[in-house]
């Protein structure tokens, strides 16, 4: 407690250099950071239903007053924005709940679990209309405009499904997992990353390659993290290797890599301790002006300008970054990290905007709700935090 209260008077901003590893006070002194510190929560709604780490959320599409969140204590809930209050339990799961989502219409919930259990239930009645087993469960998608979900797996396959139907379609990649997936916004491509640095783009109406890009093309570890613009031109493709690849996803061919030289500098490893690694963790385009953003492990985030394919800005972070989210109308990225915050960046700027806190432990996963005025965060303090985001005149 007593580190807890000391903590609370260190000012992150001045001590990045002396800052220990983020992770081993993340880990080693949650209770202290729980108890004694009386951190700020800038949060309106807290959602504290489940029981260990909360993985995954994501908002209903429609209305934007749902969420849906999955955990490691292998529930999934559906729950109200407005005051947290439970909808129903997705209840079944045998495994942390790692991917959940809703249909694009709001109709259909699906919630996927580590061991490959996906169950897909109707909002509106509650009830489970659907389930399936695959193999380990790497990630899930719904189609844009159709009852039609994708996901990816431990041994290569990629699966697509009519809801609540059931009618299959697989697409065999190479025996190594489909490590991310994007459906493409024309709806009738999707772009899969895999375990061994290749990336492909399916057909899936013929259930056919159209691209793959490996070997230079590809990447040289496993692909993290996919991205499309919106009108599915362009796809960028991140990487544990710290490169982002942009894509064009007519041709297959790549059109530039962004690679970061120099990050923040890590710290030479010691005999017997392994180097502190880096990694491209996620990725978007803005849909407003050609920009794109990466973030980093290290907690760099990067915007790159497309039309001149330069680093434009880095925005360092203390630790780690999990995911980055663009606004859907202007050139403001989200992001949060393992160091429990959410901060908003002005891209043209590259000046932080403003900067929200809660949670006491990192923040693994969270959404944005379409007119960007709220944004939900799901944490490894086993909560869920609803912040309402103010918008000054941008």
């Amino acid at each position: 407690d007593d580190l807890a209260d000391e903590m609370e008077d260190v000012d992150f901003e001045d001590e990045g250099a002396e800052e220990p590893d983020a992770e081993a006070w993340e880990t080693e002194d949650d209770e202290g950071l729980e108890d004694g510190m009386e951190a700020p929560d800038d949060s309106e709604v807290t959602f504290s239903l489940h029981s260990a780490s909360v993985f995954c959320v994501s908002l209903d599409p429609k209305t934007n007053t749902l969420a849906v969140t999955g955990g490691e204590d292998d529930k999934a809930f559906v729950w109200r924005l407005s005051d947290g209050e439970l909808l129903f339990e997705c209840s079944g799961h045998k495994d942390s709940v790692t991917c959940a989502g809703f249909s694009h219409d709001s109709v259909f919930v699906a919630t996927g679990d580590m061991s490959g259990l996906i169950k897909v239930w109707r909002v509106d009645t509650k009830e489970e209309v659907w389930s399936f087993e695959v193999g380990d469960l790497e990630w899930m998608e719904w189609h844009p405009q159709a009852h039609v979900l994708l996901a990816g797996t431990a041994d290569g396959n990629s699966w697509m499904w009519k809801i609540p139907s059931g009618d299959c379609k697989t697409f065999q990649g190479p025996a190594c997992p489909a490590t991310c997936g994007r459906i493409l916004p024309d709806g009738k491509r999707a772009v899969v990353g895999y375990e061994d640095g290749t990336m492909r783009i399916w057909d899936l109406k013929q259930g056919t390659s159209l691209h793959v890009l490996k070997g230079q093309d590809g990447h040289q570890d496993p692909l993290t993290c996919v991205a499309s613009n919106q009108d599915g031109s362009l796809i960028l493709t991140g990487s544990v290797d710290c490169h982002a690849k942009l894509v064009n996803s007519a041709t297959g061919k790549v059109v530039c890599v962004f690679k970061m030289e120099g990050t923040a500098p890590k710290a030479p490893a010691s005999e017997g301790e392994e180097a502190e690694s880096n990694s491209v963790e996620s990725l978007g385009f803005c849909n407003v002006m050609p920009l794109a953003a990466v973030g980093y492990l290290d907690g760099t985030l990067a915007i790159y300008d497309l039309s001149t394919q330069s680093l434009r800005h880095k925005c360092q972070h203390e630790s780690g970054i999990v995911q980055l989210l663009w606004e859907e109308s202007s050139a403001v990225v989200y992001t949060c990290s393992l160091d429990g915050a959410v901060r908003l960046w002005d891209a043209r700027s590259g000046k932080m905007i403003s900067e929200y806190r809660g949670h006491s432990a990192e923040i693994l996963d969270f959404a944005v709700n379409k007119d960007a005025s709220i944004v939900v965060t799901t944490s490894g303090d086993h909560q869920a935090k609803v912040f309402c985001v103010q918008r000054p005149d941008r």
